[in-house]
């Protein structure tokens, strides 16, 4: 099976293989998602075997509005109305309890909550819009590799698996949603993204707490990217804290080094990757450092530059520790 690149005007053929079961890579202001009819349970077991992600991992349904949400929950609480008015569309997932058999369990992984998500890109929405139902959204990449902020990427990972894949050019942001847990009584945030929990807490009014761990029912993850390994290209990955520690790093050919502009300025190196000017371009670019060294097969060892500073830090150093497994360069 050849997999088919759909531009705007090809939404509508796009919609028509997702009602037949079949697998759509689409677009979102985060990462590339891929789509499968939400209600239909063959074809989201087909996003697992695509992927060769484990079946325990539940996915995110992506709605194209409130209404659509509301076919499935048991209710809209209002700290969810509230989230929903303030950053709708755009890059957060909330969790909330759904009705009983409204979803498959391929879809929640057996429990009694989902996350929803309602991505900020025009063609997805005319997408979802048109398909009449949401569709799962995990990230559409081969399981524990980078993800994907390209069609290119996507096309990398998984041409042959899958029916198509809607290009609409890069993502702005390049690292998933936040993922807030509305299903408990004080809200926590499970996966760091470009939202912080401060926003949150700002706009219900209360403290948001932060996951330090692995939320888990019955040994179940309570939301994406919890439990295994991800974002990892093939060669390891070690975490520089310390601008000044790129200079005793190890040298040669095989060494590659993905940080900010200045910082690679003063390094003599001819495998880097610049990540841009600022920690937000940092963020933008993560999954394509981690992505370019992955195809150079030469390269046995990534260095990238952490942070401590700045909103979205949270969110890039959750991403880059689970792809260098929580490795830190320890300077000598």
């Amino acid at each position: 099976m050849e997999t088919k690149i759909f531009k705007k005007e090809e939404i509508p053929e796009a919609v028509t293989l997702l009602k037949a079961g079949k697998l759509v890579a689409f677009p979102t202001e985060t990462v590339y998602g891929l789509g499968a009819l939400a209600t239909n349970e063959k074809a989201v077991k087909g996003v697992y075997e695509a992927k060769g992600r484990p079946s325990d991992n539940p996915l995110i349904v992506t709605v194209s509005d409130e209404k659509m949400m509301s076919r499935f929950v048991d209710q809209v609480p209002e700290k969810a109305k509230k989230l929903i008015k303030h950053f709708w569309p755009g890059p957060l997932t909330i969790i909330l309890f759904v009705k009983k058999d409204s979803l498959p369990t391929a879809v929640t992984g057996g429990l009694p909550t989902a996350a929803f998500r309602c991505p900020n890109d025009e063609l997805t929405h005319e997408l979802i819009s048109k398909l009449g139902d949401p569709i799962v959204g995990p990230s559409a990449n081969t399981s524990t590799k980078p993800s994907p902020t390209t069609a290119q990427h996507v096309y990398h990972d998984l041409n042959g698996k899958i029916a198509g894949i809607i290009d609409n050019g890069p993502t702005e942001i390049g690292l998933e949603s936040t993922i807030v847990d509305l299903s408990v009584d004080q809200p926590i945030v499970l996966r760091p993204g470009e939202i912080t929990p401060q926003e949150i807490a700002q706009v219900l009014g209360q403290e948001v707490l932060m996951n330090k761990g692995t939320t888990q029912t019955k040994g179940i993850p309570k939301a994406p990217g919890m439990k295994y390994r991800h974002y990892a290209p093939s060669a390891p990955v070690y975490i520089v804290d310390k601008e000044e520690d790129f200079q005793k790093i190890p040298q040669g050919p095989n060494i590659g080094v993905a940080a900010l502009n200045p910082v690679l300025a003063k390094i003599n190196s001819d495998n880097k990757f610049n990540l841009g000017d600022s920690i937000d371009e940092a963020a933008h670019n993560l999954f394509g450092a981690l992505r370019f060294f992955d195809n150079e097969n030469h390269i046995h060892e990534i260095y990238v530059q952490g942070f401590s500073k700045g909103n979205i830090s949270a969110a890039y150093m959750n991403r880059l520790n689970k792809s260098a497994a929580g490795h830190h360069f320890l300077a000598k």
